[in-house]
């Protein structure tokens, strides 16, 4: 929605939020729900109000449960059968530097200031350790912003004895306990007030008379912060930028102007703004996000002003340039197509409006932000949360260099005539393996992620995932997959609930990367899960399929692997069974799997 958009009108949306709640559910065709527990150290229903605004425009209805003005701490750590009847699948703390207890006086030595340090973080902790205990949910905790006053002045960040001192070194805790363990993650509202103004934000008439942490015209913007976490957590984060190239990665016209008179480098501060406007993309890159071009240029003309010695991208930074004559429109839904993305993954960046406008009604679900002038482009892209980051693996810093070789592969395809010998000459080996310690945060990724090949699209924690690895009456199995342009890394995850007694296997999840489809790695899943069953006495497999919007291309997957259909309902949501086979033979005949020939 476009009130929703970065830049918004934070008093348009408090005023209005009934109305664009009533409109987002109304237009709405897929909600996936979430129960989110709001422990709150100050007042929090207006924070809890708006920030279902922007969730449900991210595809996600929250039901809430708060907790009682500053019961935040209370909630966790003694008896709540409400909670634990909500039973929350994230819990939010909500707390500011209002609830420090203590800070140190101008006399304390280090001794006296590190006891207090402990005894504030220990508060915290204790509450955090009980929650992992008895959740197993994904946490958001809040660190602490700065003071609106300082009594040591310039000095407060210099002396132990300094507010600011103190904070830093408490949130320097919470940073080390957010490094050590999983599925916690820091709310940065210190940043968050720096960003919006800390005198503004601090306005103490809120704090005295409604007991809000930040002030009324604040909460937008900090709703909209906190929510690019909890999107991100929940699988709703988008995967790749397409730019356009003309006034948006140089200023000028390459095809007009000649690659000798693009602005871009340290020549003028016009060519600075671009410059460090193409870095900001590089880093985007290097933690994972997807970067392709769909520019209205001659293809000749476009390679040559991404190769203009003061740029910073180069065309090898790039999955795809869709440089033509094309509508843009028409780009974005092959780039898309080509890389096995839905357009909802896609972010598109465009100076002209006129092309933002096109783009935005004609390829569904992408965003298509109102990026300003150059100099507000890193602002506006960054302040968006499109790619907010939860969690860096390798994968994710290899994924360009991933859907680069998918790009090799497609090429090499076109050269065969048969292609069960063009999946032979890729010379794929496969690791399918129980769920091992070193991919659980990558396997918790993918449920999350992945929603063209998932048969139920059952999302999951790493706290779920570590408990079903941990559970002796589930199959868990994940696959990983390399050729010789590379490899893929994780790319299909399957649990199955077994039930011995009938001797059955009930597959809760399946699900598959769409980087890999047709490569056969399906069928060397299948084999495996086969042999896991026959070597627990299991004579037949349950498949489930849950129709969604996005994942109809799986909605006959189990017919292919010789399951029958004995059961489906008015939805579309349907039940497969597979009797094994005293002769079961292997489907896969392209994949050597774990060290195979």
């Amino acid at each position: 929605m476009k009130e929703l958009e970065y830049p918004f009108d934070s008093e348009y949306i408090l005023k209005k939020s009934k109305k664009i709640k009533r409109q987002l559910i109304e237009e709405g065709t897929e909600f996936l729900s979430k129960k989110i527990a709001v422990l709150g150290g100050s007042t929090t229903h207006d924070i809890v109000r708006v920030l279902e605004l922007f969730l449900l425009d991210q595809g996600i209805r929250p039901a809430f449960y708060e907790s009682e003005y500053a019961q935040y701490w209370q909630d966790v750590m003694f008896d709540n059968p409400k909670l634990d009847e909500f039973a929350p699948d994230m819990i939010y703390i909500h707390t500011s530097n209002r609830n420090v207890t203590g800070y140190p006086a101008p006399a304390d030595g280090e001794e006296r200031i590190k006891a207090m340090l402990e005894e504030q973080y220990g508060h915290f902790e204790a509450m955090w350790d009980k929650i992992a205990r008895k959740y197993h949910c994904p946490v958001i905790q809040n660190n602490f912003e700065y003071p609106f006053y300082r009594i040591l002045g310039n000095q407060e960040a210099v002396f132990a004895q300094g507010r600011i001192s103190f904070l830093n070194r408490l949130n320097e805790k919470f940073y080390r306990y957010a490094r050590e363990h999983e599925d916690f993650y820091i709310h940065d509202i210190n940043y968050a007030s720096a960003a919006y103004g800390l005198d503004k934000w601090a306005d103490p008439f809120y704090w005295h008379m409604y007991k809000y942490a930040m002030c009324m015209q604040a909460i937008p913007e900090f709703a909209f912060n906190l929510s690019h976490i909890m999107k991100a957590v929940f699988g709703r984060n988008k995967k790749a930028l397409v730019l356009d190239l003309d006034n948006t990665l140089w200023g000028g016209i390459v095809g007009d102007d000649g690659v000798e008179n693009l602005e871009i480098g340290q020549e003028t501060s016009v060519g600075q703004v671009y410059a460090e406007f193409q870095r900001y993309v590089k880093a985007q890159k290097d933690i994972g996000v997807m970067l392709n071009i769909d520019s209205k240029n001659e293809y000749e003309n476009a390679v040559a002003g991404l190769n203009h010695p003061d740029g910073i991208l180069r065309p090898e930074d790039f999955i795809l340039i869709k440089a033509n004559w094309e509508p843009k429109s028409k780009n974005m839904m092959e780039i898309a197509q080509e890389m096995n993305l839905m357009p909802d993954s896609l972010v598109f960046v465009d100076d002209n409006p006129a092309e933002r406008d096109i783009v935005g009604a004609q390829a569904p679900g992408a965003a298509v932000p109102d990026i300003g002038t150059p100099e507000q482009y890193i602002r506006v892209l960054d302040h968006s949360g499109f790619f907010e980051v939860t969690g860096l693996s390798e994968d994710d810093r290899r994924r360009n260099e991933m859907y680069r070789a998918n790009m090799e592969r497609r090429k090499e395809q076109q050269s065969f005539g048969d292609y069960r010998e063009y999946l032979l000459s890729l010379h794929m080996r496969a690791q399918i393996r129980r769920f091992e310690p070193l991919y659980m945060a990558r396997i918790a990724q993918l449920t999350n992620k992945s929603n063209q090949f998932n048969l139920t699209t059952k999302r999951y924690t790493q706290s779920d995932i570590e408990g079903f690895a941990a559970d002796d009456r589930y199959l868990t199995r994940y696959g990983k997959l390399e050729d010789k342009f590379g490899d893929n890394g994780v790319v299909s995850v399957v649990i199955g609930r077994k039930d011995l007694s009938e001797k059955v296997l009930h597959l809760e999840l399946w699900l598959m990367s769409c980087r890999v489809l047709k490569r056969d790695m399906e069928y060397a899943m299948m084999d495996n899960i086969v042999q896991a069953c026959r070597e627990e006495r299991i004579n037949a497999i349950m498949g489930y399929y849950y129709p969604t919007a996005k994942n109809a291309m799986v909605k006959d997957f189990y017919g292919s692997q010789g399951f029958a259909k004995i059961a489906e309902d008015e939805e579309g949501r349907s039940v497969w069974r597979y009797d094994i086979p005293a002769d079961y033979e292997p489907k896969n005949t392209v994949i050597a799997v774990d060290g195979e020939t």
